[in-house]
């Protein structure tokens, strides 16, 4: 929480404060504060005195306290304004006894001063005993009584206006601020995510907002921010915010656009919106970009985007360029993807094939009829797979030395079958000289190609020599690990030809 939004809350509480204590002096009436003239007369009533039981009271004489008492009552009917007994008795009138400069024993005079103002010189009023009091009290006329009450509620309605009247204005000084504040554009953050966008170098983001402020006036416009997500300016308000159009990046990179759109509430300066308001833009691969996705962010970087309008037109260049040079990239990839395609095609009279990519520049071919050999390049004594195609019916025998490694159906009344050596088990044994009569002899970089090929390098020859071939020198499991792979990569392609 801010200083500004803490001063707000004060405030709040303390002309809370004052309304409450302005409601209280509000209650207080003549009523409730004037002297009760019933009381005092009961008051004044003189006491009788306790009688013995054998006195007559109608032979009682007045106390000549009490006849005092009227007579001054009376001398005062007459002469309402002096009243002496209300005087001020001064400190320089007062007898040497009671002077504040007495001599205590031990002690010289000293006298008892303020630092700065001598006590003499402040008059103190007298202290009368209970006996003037009561008799003040009965001389003071309802009038009087009256008069003074309503000084004291006057005093008190003075007090409760000034402080109304200083609660008022601090009232009428918050509602001015709050009135300035809805009239005073208040920053705003929102939450962007863009890879490699640096807007410094290259265009910023475009913002729809959307919706109405404090004054209760719609709102339209295209706002723009930094790759942090800074740089929106409104009133209070609610707003609804979307991503207009992509940015354009220095290398010319265009962004997909997200479609989202988020309700927010400004209500302060700095306010960070980015937990309601965050947009991902991602980066599509380039050769799919479009010409219009091109002109719409070149249009918002020229009009807010960019800092200038030949600025905009140098970043749509790029975002041009990038895009052409992808799609250039793509189609020569595909073509030459076709030219390889259309060389690892293979085709007899009675089925069609394809080279498989993994073998692709590394195997040739030679072709017989409708028996077609794949072997080592370079090195046509040395063949991977030969395929032969049988009619039903009649049975098939590899040279020797193959074995059969699969067998695809045409569904023509022929099969192709495919039988060659079984590299993960021959060359192992043919290097260590564990056969009698060996296939060939094949130097170690071939070896290890011939596994790999025939094995898609799922394992390497020391893998294939010590763990799967082992010394007992069978070839079981080599074989499986060849037929297997044969079955994934060649014989789905062999089809009948057209």
């Amino acid at each position: 929480m801010n200083d500004e939004t803490m001063g707000q809350e004060d405030a709040a509480q303390d002309a809370e404060a004052c309304a409450e204590a302005l409601e209280s002096l509000d209650r207080i009436s003549l009523d409730d504060v004037a002297f009760d003239d019933s009381s005092v007369d009961v008051q004044d009533e003189p006491e009788i005195e306790a009688q013995p039981d054998d006195q007559d009271t109608g032979d009682v004489e007045p106390a000549e306290d009490e006849a005092d008492h009227e007579d001054t009552e009376s001398e005062a009917d007459d002469q309402p304004g002096s009243d002496t007994s209300e005087e001020t008795i001064l400190l320089d009138n007062l007898p040497a006894e009671d002077s504040l400069t007495r001599e205590l024993p031990g002690l010289g005079s000293a006298p008892a001063v303020d630092e700065t103002i001598a006590m003499g010189d402040i008059p103190l009023p007298s202290v009368p005993s209970a006996r003037e009091a009561e008799v003040r009290h009965r001389k003071m006329s309802p009038k009087r009584r009256n008069l003074m009450v309503a000084g004291v509620v006057a005093v008190a309605l003075v007090a409760g206006g000034a402080g109304y009247a200083a609660w008022n204005g601090y009232q009428q000084e918050q509602a001015a601020v709050l009135a300035a504040n809805a009239h005073t554009m208040m920053s705003v953050q929102i939450g962007v995510h863009a890879a490699g966008l640096d807007c410094s170098t290259g265009s910023k983001i475009p913002v729809q907002v959307s919706g109405q402020d404090s004054d209760g006036s719609s709102v339209s416009e295209t706002l723009y921010v930094d790759e942090r997500g800074r740089g929106i300016k409104l009133l209070p308000g609610d707003y609804t915010l979307s991503i207009a159009a992509s940015p354009i990046a220095a290398d010319g990179t265009i962004y997909t656009v997200p479609t989202t759109k988020t309700q927010v509430a400004v209500k302060s300066d700095g306010q960070d919106l980015s937990a309601q308001a965050t947009f991902k833009l991602k980066v599509p691969s380039a050769d799919t970009v479009t010409d219009d996705q091109i002109d719409a962010a070149a249009k918002y970087a020229e009009e807010g985007g960019a800092s200038s309008a030949a600025a905009a037109k140098i970043l749509q260049q790029a975002a041009t360029a990038r895009r052409d040079a992808a799609v250039n990239a793509v189609s020569a990839s595909e073509a030459q993807a076709a030219r390889d395609a259309d060389a690892r095609h293979k085709a007899t009279d009675l089925y069609q094939l394809d080279i498989p990519v993994e073998w692709y520049g590394k195997v040739a071919t030679w072709q017989n009829g409708n028996t077609l050999c794949i072997y080592l390049d370079g090195d046509s004594d040395t063949p991977i797979v030969t395929l032969v195609a049988v009619r039903e019916g009649e049975s098939f025998t590899p040279d020797e030395g193959d074995t059969v490694l699969g067998a695809a159906n045409l569904g023509n009344g022929y099969t192709v079958y495919a039988s060659g050596p079984v590299y993960p088990y021959v060359v192992p044994q043919t290097i260590n000289g564990r056969t009698q009569d060996p296939v060939s002899t094949y130097p170690m970089d071939t070896a290890i190609e011939l596994v790999e090929l025939t094995t898609g390098n799922r394992y390497t020859y020391s893998q294939i020599k010590n763990d799967l071939v082992g010394k007992d020198g069978k070839a079981d499991g080599a074989t499986k690990l060849e037929t297997d792979y044969l079955a994934q990569i060649l014989l789905p392609s062999i089809k009948t030809q057209d």
